[in-house]
Formats: C-alpha cells, structure tokens, sequence
C-alpha cells in the first residue's frame, strides 16, 4: 500500500480551493473578514471578560457537516465574538464527501485552521507523532478537562500529549422510510428474514426501490456489524484483527447476496445517482431508496432531507431497531469527532477558549444542542437535560445506539488509507466485489492484508 504521504499530494489543489469559506454570521462563500467585521460591529458589546484595551486576534475555525449543524454552529461563533469582541472567528466548512482528504495535506503541511474539528483517527493518522496539534494538557486552565471521561482523553492521547478534546459517542443504526414500506406492503425489516423479504417485495413493486441503500463505506460497517452479530467478537482487538479470511469472506458473501436479492442497489446505481451522500441522494429524498444506516448524530440532516421532498412530501420517517443477524449485538460505537488546535496557531489561547465555549459553556451548548451528537461533557449534558434542549430524534437514536452495541471500533478503522474516497481500500474493495471484478474469497485477502498492513504501520 502506498505511503499516505504521495496520496496528500494528489489532494493539494483540492485542499488550496475546496473549502466554503465565511465569516461566521455571514453567507456561505461570502469574504471572511469583511463579512465578520461588518457582523461584529452592529453586534459587539464589552464584557468583563474582554476590554477596548486587548489586541484584535483574528483566527479560523473549520469543520464538516450538514446544514443545521452549519447554521447552530455559526450562530455559536457569533456569540463567541459577542462576548469576546477583540476576537474574529473566520469559518470554513463543507460536506463530509471529500473533507478529510481536502484537510489532510493542509493539516500536515502547518496551513489549517487554528481549531479545526476532527475525525476520531485524525489523531494517530496527522498528529505526526504529537507535533501537528496543540497539547491541550497546557491549557487545562482555559478549558475544564474535569467534565470529560478520562479514558475517553487517553484516547485522544499521543506521547502523553492531548492532541484533541471528545466532542460526542456516536455508532450506526437504522433509519426507514415508513411511507414506502406501507406502499410496497411489506414491514421494516428486524431480521435477515423479513430483510430478505423486504427485497423481494421492493422489486416487485417497482425495481428502481429497494429497501435499503449502502455505499462503499457503509457496506465496510454493515458487513462487521453483521459478523460481529454473528461471532461477538471485535473486529480488532490490541492492534491485531479478530476475524479470519475465511470469516470476512463470509461477510463480503452476504453483502453480494444483499445485492442479488435486490436489498441494496449496487455500487454503480449509487454512484450514477451524482450525489455527495445518500442524504443528499433524490432517490432517498423521494422515497426509492426507502433505508440508510447511518451515524445517530446525522439523524436530522436524514431526516429533514426525507421530509423535505418535493415530489413526495408527507412521508413518515422511522429510527428503526437493529436487526439481528445472529445472537450477538453487533454495532460498535466510537468518539464521533473531536476538536483539536494546530500546534503553530498564533493564538492558542483565544482558540481554546473557543474551544471551551462550544463544548463547556452554556451559551455556546446551548446553541450547538445535540447537532454533533449527545455531548461528551458532563457539564454539556447537564445543561441540555435542565433546559430541555435538544433534537429529540438525536438522543432516541443515540440512547438505542448506547444500549444496544456491544463493541468498541478501533481508531484504524477510519484510517485516511482504508476509508478516503474514492482512492481507500474499503471503496476499492467494495466496489470491485459490487461490479464483479473480483470474488469475495479475493475481496477478503485483499481487505485482511491491506487492514493488518494499516494495522502493523
């Protein structure tokens, strides 16, 4: 496998011109520093926090999302620079599709943003030993370390440096279209059988739906989730794979029988359907694609874009129960993201204290809500739950993810080289399988080999 190195480079341009980019307050793509400047005097007012007399501090903060997540968070930073009114907040953010690969070279090149938010890899695959990222550990002072998990902390740990702060647990679950199940006439599936069903009754119905619709990296989640439904058994444990090629051979059966029995579409149908995600899919939007598994923390963007629909307005959307492949709970849950601060920032303090005021403080809690997921912070959770705030959809969908996944996913399961699309070992591996260049016996040698690889590095 190549080094990560010659795959960064190939992103360089992307990386140069592929952000949005807005003063927060502002339009999307609109100029930053006029944008906020403009913002911040209709708005800004003294605090005892901050004075006339404090120097001007400009810095960039950049994540990814959807549109809500965009708007909450935007609507955080403005009162961020409210309250500290000698700070400007400059934003950059976009879809997920892409964004990793777009901040990688950025990251470890020294250019990103000054807080940016993170995959919960990004701190093993960019930290570059401890060197990219800000040790939070020195601004404890600035932002109170006390209301996260400590373990959780020792995850975002490298060479006894904090490289990032725990944003929120996420895992993957199901969500339905109800609208078409009734129409197709055929209940939401809670078993391989009744799933299996689900397809034939999809196909009879109209051979341009199906019941559920998986991309290359959704199928890599999907298919763990259904061997560790079937074995109960991490995928990897201690740096090392739990699971034979035999086993995974197994897995990539099934997922090619999905496809036969007319489950999921293929590969191909997905990709012609030019969309960045499935959420953004029309044949989600309109009920043809009538299932997703996805992140509980995405459940609003899913769902509001179901609902959304012009051509099919009124449908019913469903959080659905896990179903059982075998007598295991499978499932693994994870850190969704993180938020970290470039080693070389100018302002270190100013972003940390930005960092605090999303995550710890009652204003910037407040307006984020839940659209990161169900906070890691106790202080966070404490104020959602005394003011009642929150998408109650985020928290059923993360209360079922919680209290039914059994299993922990390893920090290399996202690694830039098994998951970057289109270029990653899962979409390479998946989406050969999908078209029929390759055997799932073949498939499973080539993912085992190339995972151990990752693994081994």
């Amino acid at each position: 496998m190549k080094k990560r190195t010659k795959q960064m480079i190939s992103f360089s341009i992307a990386a140069a011109m592929g952000l949005s980019l807005t003063a927060c307050g502002g339009k999307q793509a609109e100029a930053p520093q006029t944008t906020a400047a403009e913002t911040k005097a209709e708005g800004a007012q003294e605090t005892t926090e901050a004075t006339a007399s404090e120097e001007p501090v400009t810095i960039r903060f950049c994540w990814w999302g959807g549109d809500s997540r965009h708007a909450a968070t935007e609507k955080a930073v403005q009162a961020f620079m409210e309250k500290y009114p000698h700070i400007t907040v400059e934003c950059e953010y976009g879809a997920w599709t892409g964004w990793e690969e777009k901040q990688s070279l950025s990251i470890l090149s020294g250019d990103c943003a000054d807080v940016l938010q993170i995959g919960s890899n990004w701190v093993h695959d960019y930290s570059k030993g401890g060197e990219s990222f800000l040790d939070l550990y020195q601004y404890s002072d600035i932002i109170d370390l006390t209301q996260f998990p400590e373990d959780k902390l020792k995850e975002d740990e490298i060479n006894g440096k904090l490289m990032a702060i725990p944003i929120s647990l996420t895992g993957r679950l199901f969500y339905w279209n109800k609208t078409t199940f009734d129409e197709v006439g055929v209940p939401i599936p809670t078993d391989e059988e009744s799933l299996m069903a689900a397809g034939a009754a999809f196909k009879a119905y109209n051979e341009d739906y199906y019941p559920l619709a998986l991309g290359e990296y959704d199928r890599m989640i999907f298919m763990v989730y259904y061997l560790e439904s079937k074995y109960g058994k991490d995928w990897v444990t201690d740096g090392k794979m739990n699971y034979t090629e035999a086993e995974v051979q197994e897995g990539l059966e099934f997922m090619n029988k999905l496809e036969a029995e007319h489950v999921i579409p293929s590969v191909a149908t997905i990709n012609g359907d030019m969309s960045d995600s499935l959420d953004k899919n029309a044949k989600w939007i309109d009920g043809k694609y009538a299932g997703l598994m996805e992140w509980d923390s995405a459940v609003t963007k899913v769902k509001d874009a179901m609902e959304g629909s012009v051509n099919k307005p009124n449908q019913e959307f469903v959080i659905g129960d896990f179903i059982k492949f075998g007598e295991y709970q499978g499932g693994f849950t994870k850190r969704s993201m993180d938020f970290a601060i470039k080693s070389s920032t100018e302002h270190p303090k100013e972003a940390a204290m930005l960092v605090n005021f999303l995550l710890n403080e009652p204003e910037g809690v407040e307006i984020c809500s839940t659209e990161r997921g169900i906070p890691c912070s106790k202080a966070a959770i404490s104020i959602l739950d005394e003011k009642g705030i929150g998408d109650s959809f985020v928290k059923e969908a993360n209360a079922k993810v919680l209290g039914y996944s059994q299993f922990s996913q390893d920090p290399q399961f996202d690694n830039s080289e098994l998951k970057a699309n289109p270029d990653g070992l899962y979409y390479k591996v998946f989406g050969t399988l999908s078209s029929g260049d390759i055997t799932p016996e073949e498939g499973a040698k080539t993912l085992c080999e190339g995972i151990t690889e990752i693994l081994e590095q």
